[in-house]
């Protein structure tokens, strides 16, 4: 059964209103690691000061999918009426890890699910984001930037570069990782393994959704499906590439095998990265305030 955030029916995926990446995709296709222009290096983006940034960080607690769809969507309601009185002053981020759940794009087709999609193994939730499937689950860190593009660059394409460029920073700089794009494909890979799923709305220039990063996830749940409808590839964790590359480099990270300490490493990184990509100040708020 599928949900959506204002049902609980569920409803069949015609696929003749969506297509899979699979068809446009040029398997041939190399790892792209060209640099893009980010907020803080593009001279078109006059930044005066950084603009702030407030942050609802939960980045440690476990929060069902839907819950969390629905703060992005009251934020992004509020934010259009802040838009309207000339009153947008400072952009919006929630991160926090998800209970385990599979989700649809608006290009999503049930090709790409390894079960009937009315007997998911999962909650299974139609979205309104761009992509394919996906899954989300513990030891996944999610970022939802809700950013008002007319002060950054109004190009989606730049935009999910720039997610992008988050994730090949953090790789390096925190896991000496050597990260890449893939020409035709979003998110990023280490070799053939995909580390970080982006998917995207942007409304009135809003955007919403946003990245997942596997840090030290399971990842048995995307077995039940073709992830992003990319057959010939894999899915890998951070834990995972650092245990293939330098085991003795992974032990650095850990006491008694302590997942928990690869993930404030990952989320401090992300943190950092994801403000000097976007030029922000972050401002941390309650919790209470979004839910």
């Amino acid at each position: 059964m599928i949900a959506s955030l204002h049902s609980s029916l569920s409803f069949s995926i015609s696929p003749w209103k969506l297509r899979s990446h699979s068809n446009r995709r040029n398997t041939s296709q190399q790892a792209s690691v060209s640099q893009i222009t980010t907020a803080e290096s593009d001279p078109l983006i006059q930044h005066t000061t950084r603009r702030r940034c407030e942050c609802y960080d939960m980045y440690k607690e476990v929060v069902p999918f839907a819950e969390a769809w629905s703060w992005q969507q009251s934020i992004v309601e509020k934010r259009k009426t802040l838009i309207d009185i000339n009153e947008d002053d400072s952009d919006s981020l929630i991160i926090l890890q998800h209970q385990p759940v599979y989700t649809l794009g608006t290009a999503s087709t049930e090709n790409n699910l390894n079960f009937d999609i009315k007997d998911s193994p999962l909650p299974l939730y139609q979205t309104e984001r761009g992509g394919e499937v996906t899954y989300h689950g513990p030891g996944q860190l999610v970022m939802y930037p809700i950013l008002n593009l007319r002060f950054q660059k109004m190009d989606l394409h730049w935009y999910l570069r720039a997610l992008e460029e988050v994730v090949i920073r953090v790789l390096f700089s925190a896991f000496s990782l050597k990260a890449s794009r893939i020409d035709g494909l979003t998110g990023v890979w280490v070799g053939d393994k995909k580390v970080a799923a982006i998917g995207i709305r942007v409304s009135r220039w809003l955007t919403y959704h946003g990245l997942a990063l596997n840090v030290c996830t399971d990842l048995s749940p995307f077995e039940q499906i073709i992830p992003c409808g990319i057959r010939d590839r894999g899915v890998g964790s951070i834990k995972g590439l650092l245990r293939e590359s330098n085991e003795h480099f992974l032990k650095s990270f850990y006491d008694d095998d302590d997942d928990g300490k690869l993930i404030d490493i990952a989320h401090d990184s992300l943190v950092k990265e994801f403000c000097e990509v976007f030029q922000l100040d972050l401002s941390y708020r309650s919790v209470s305030m979004v839910r």
